[in-house]
């Protein structure tokens, strides 16, 4: 494990040295330390107050618990967790969402024995019914253990182990308990209230141009409702700063903002669900093609699918929703086509290079707009 955090920690330096490099190459005054919202155009730094036309709250979140559950020893979050230099023997996740099934990929990797505890009825309860199913399959086979529909009730521990109790009274036992129940706003104690900021439940209420209700005062990440994802963070600071500069961007769609799962197998998505679009547009037509008919899927030695949602009326592509290895590198062409508004017939002749798992999402397209190669219609 030192190693793994060595070449980890090795990364994010070298990522952070360079984005310190650009900050200083753009004349930034960049000031380090704990700061607080003391007035609607004022922050203060370490006794230093700073003053501007416009203010970005950006202070992201938070690995939430839950009730009455500790965060010491044995019972960690993804924060505690990532900083462990062992192997432990034995983890129980509390969560089977998308920290959870990650961390357990991994672990399971390390040769770690796992059970996961989700209280809804499947993994990865967020993703697509068939992509839940098919996640559940893949951990079966990889041996990892979890318990879907089941409520966590309390948990205790001692110096060798962590036993949680569910509300059926089962309990279960292992090295240390991760907590992965989500990720909250960090936002308390900001002044963000004191200003009359519109707050919901710890999250700062912004418009679809990221705005609050104080004007001049914008907001972004974790802190703002909805997908909390790095890349959307990214993509709406750079929208705030064009909305500064008067350049009026188009506003960002959530359902466009890509999703992936980094475990094994992957998991990547846009747009929505099966069910999601049923109730949205009523008539839509769903198709999934089975990786095993890919070269490049065989030589990885991975399975999983391709799943197209269109709406019957217009033959627009409403979601994408893929499960197999590496599948995340395949959601740029599928985040066009939902973004661009594509049918089937207009991704159908373009030529997707082979071998590669892109042909995966070529052919996808093809069966969907009647011209199946591999696959049956």
């Amino acid at each position: 494990m030192t190693k793994v955090n060595e070449y980890k920690d090795g990364v994010i330096g070298r990522l952070y040295k360079g984005l310190q490099g650009l900050v200083k190459s753009r004349d930034i005054t960049y000031v380090e330390g704990s700061g607080k919202l003391v007035a609607p155009n004022a922050v203060e730094v370490n006794g230093q107050r700073y003053e501007g036309k416009n203010i970005v709250l950006a202070t992201g979140s938070f690995a939430r618990s839950i009730p009455g559950l500790e965060i010491s020893g044995r019972i960690m979050t993804s924060d505690q967790a990532l900083l462990i230099d062992y192997v432990p023997q034995s983890v129980i996740i509390l969560g089977g969402g998308v920290i959870g099934v990650e961390f357990a990929s991994v672990w399971k990797s390390f040769g770690v024995e796992i059970t996961i505890i989700e209280g809804l009825p499947t993994l990865v309860p967020a993703e697509d019914a068939a992509v839940s199913k098919a996640m559940e399959r893949a951990y079966r086979k990889r041996g990892i253990n979890f318990k879907t529909g089941v409520r966590f009730q309390s948990a205790v521990q001692d110096d060798k182990s962590v036993t949680i109790t569910l509300e059926s009274g089962e309990t279960v036992s292992a090295d240390l308990l991760l907590v992965a129940v989500g990720r909250g706003p960090r936002t308390e104690n900001l002044g963000y209230e004191d200003h009359g900021i519109a707050m919901e439940r710890g999250f700062v209420l912004a418009n679809e141009r990221l705005a609050t209700n104080i004007p001049g005062v914008f907001a972004v990440g974790d802190i703002v409702p909805g997908l909390q994802l790095a890349h959307r963070g990214f993509q709406q600071g750079i929208f705030v700063a064009e909305e500064i500069a008067g350049l009026s961007p188009a506003t960002i769609d959530e359902l466009g903002i890509p999703r992936v799962t980094y475990s094994e197998p992957e998991i990547a998505s846009i747009g929505l669900t099966e069910a999601q679009a049923k109730e949205k547009f009523g008539d839509i037509e769903a198709y999934e093609y089975n990786l095993g008919g890919n070269g490049k899927s065989q030589i990885l030695g991975t399975t999983g699918f391709i799943k197209l949602i269109r709406k019957k009326s217009d033959g627009i592509v409403v979601g994408v929703h893929m499960i197999g290895a590496r599948v995340g590198e395949l959601i740029g062409e599928a985040q066009l086509v939902y973004n661009w508004e594509g049918t089937a017939e207009d991704v159908a002749p373009l030529v997707h290079a082979h071998p590669t798992q892109n042909e995966a999402m070529g052919e996808a397209f093809m069966a969907l707009a009647g011209k199946p190669l591999h696959a049956h219609a």
